[in-house]
Parts: C-alpha cells; structure tokens; sequence
C-alpha cells in the first residue's frame, strides 16, 4: 500500500486530498500546526476508509518545522510515495503595510518549505521509480499580488523546471493553481468574499478530483475550471499593469495549514 504526506491536511483543499487518496486506499501523512484537529482528522478517516493515518504536528514556518517533515519524507523504512505540499497563507493588506516578519513567514512556508520537502522526497521516488509531488500554487501566480503572487509565481516554475529534469524518471510533479475555493479559511480570517460570483468558486473536491487527474496524465501545471483556465490564458496574454486590480479582492489574510 502507498503513502501519502499531505501538508496542510486538516481543512480545506489539504482535507480533500486526504479524503480522496484514503478512498483511494492510500495509507497518510498528515501535517498541520494543531495536534488536537491532527488527531480528531486522523481518527475519522482511519475508522472511515480502513487506512493507517500518522500524524506530524509541524509549522512549515519554523525551521524544527520543516525539519521535522524532511526528516520523515528521507525515512526509506517507510517510504512516502505521493507528497501534497498544500500548506500556505496570505498577508493583509497592500506590500509595505505588512510587516516584514510576516512576509519572511510568507516566502519560509510558500518557498523553503516547499524546495526542501520536494528534495527530501524526490530521491527515494527516484530510486524506486515512481511517485507523484503536487505544490499547490495559486490562479494568483499568474497575477500580480504581491509577496503572495511572487512566491506563488516561484512554486509554478520551481515545478516545471523540476519536472522538465525528471522526465521519463516516473516520477511527476504538478503545480495545483486554483480560484477561489470554498473552504473554511475566509470565514475564519473575516475575509469578506460577497463580491466574488457565485460561478467564480470552486469545490475542494472538484480542485482534488482535477488535480490528480492532470497528474495522472502527466501535466506539470493545473488550473482547475475553465473560467480560470481561460483567466490563466488572458493573464498570459495581457501586460501585468493591466492585471493589477484583479487579484486585490484576495487580499486578506489566511493560513491553510
């Protein structure tokens, strides 16, 4: 039986990735900040899909944090097969308005994290031949945001250039960009989302169900949706200056680990 290591496994798009591949009879990994919600996740789905869960309390935003993830990732006594590198947030407010710590935490958990994870996993997937990393990224890499839409930026080229070096090597990475999601996060940081339409948002579930499927079949960036495919296309299309206002509704904070 595979395994999986989900970051930012407790809501929103990291719970459905948890969902989907303990359906699909994959034993999990799961990390998150808070060990109360780690273990009341790892019960449901142990008892629901009849699949080993461990858990690792872990902040992405610390060095023990991702230490911590690294080393587990290298242990070859229990290889991980599929790594979802979903853990993430964004900062309130317009750049020079946040503080700087704030935006050092940004690039630590969107950047670092995300480099030394996929390099503590890529070598036993190499070794073995197969295996699958997703960096969940954003529609927001594809405008201009910030420190959110840079590091986003990062992580989509970041995986292709990896990707582009593994060919042919089994092993597959994918960079997740999704719109606007429904999951608990906008409640919780009181981001005000009434001027985002009704066909502008997505199911967790739909995001997972596209992701794994682009996966399958070998692309190393997916948009879920076809609005936001066709807003990925024209964000390509027109200069940056253009593209400034569109992302500014997103700018709230919210953490998804």
């Amino acid at each position: 039986m595979t395994t999986a290591l989900i970051t930012g496994a407790t809501a929103g798009i990291g719970a459905a990735f948890a969902r989907r591949l303990a359906g699909d009879g994959r034993d999990l990994v799961l990390v998150a900040r808070d060990a109360e919600r780690l273990a009341e996740t790892a019960g449901e789905l142990a008892k629901k899909y009849g699949v080993q869960v461990e858990t690792l309390r872990a902040d992405l935003a610390t060095e023990e944090g991702i230490g911590a993830v690294e080393e587990r990732l290298r242990d070859g006594g229990r290889p991980v097969d599929i790594l979802i590198n979903n853990a993430g947030f964004g900062n309130r407010g317009a750049y020079l308005t946040v503080p700087l710590q704030q935006e050092l935490d940004m690039l630590k958990v969107h950047v670092e994290a995300i480099l030394r994870t996929t390099s503590a996993a890529l070598p036993g997937m190499q070794e073995r031949g197969r295996g699958g990393i997703v960096n969940v990224a954003s529609v927001a890499a594809f405008l201009p945001r910030g420190t959110y839409g840079a590091s986003k930026a990062w992580v989509v080229s970041f995986t292709q250039g990896v990707a582009r070096d593994l060919g042919g090597s089994g092993v597959r990475l994918q960079a997740l960009c999704p719109g606007f999601t429904r999951t608990e996060f906008h409640q919780r940081a009181g981001m005000g989302t009434s001027n985002v339409p009704a066909w502008g948002w997505l199911s967790a579930d739909r995001v997972v169900d596209e992701s794994l499927r682009d996966l399958a079949r070998g692309r190393s960036v997916s948009v879920p949706g076809k609005r936001y495919k066709a807003v990925v296309a024209l964000a390509r299309l027109l200069p940056s200056g253009k593209l400034g206002g569109v992302s500014s509704k997103a700018a709230r904070t919210y953490r998804t680990d």
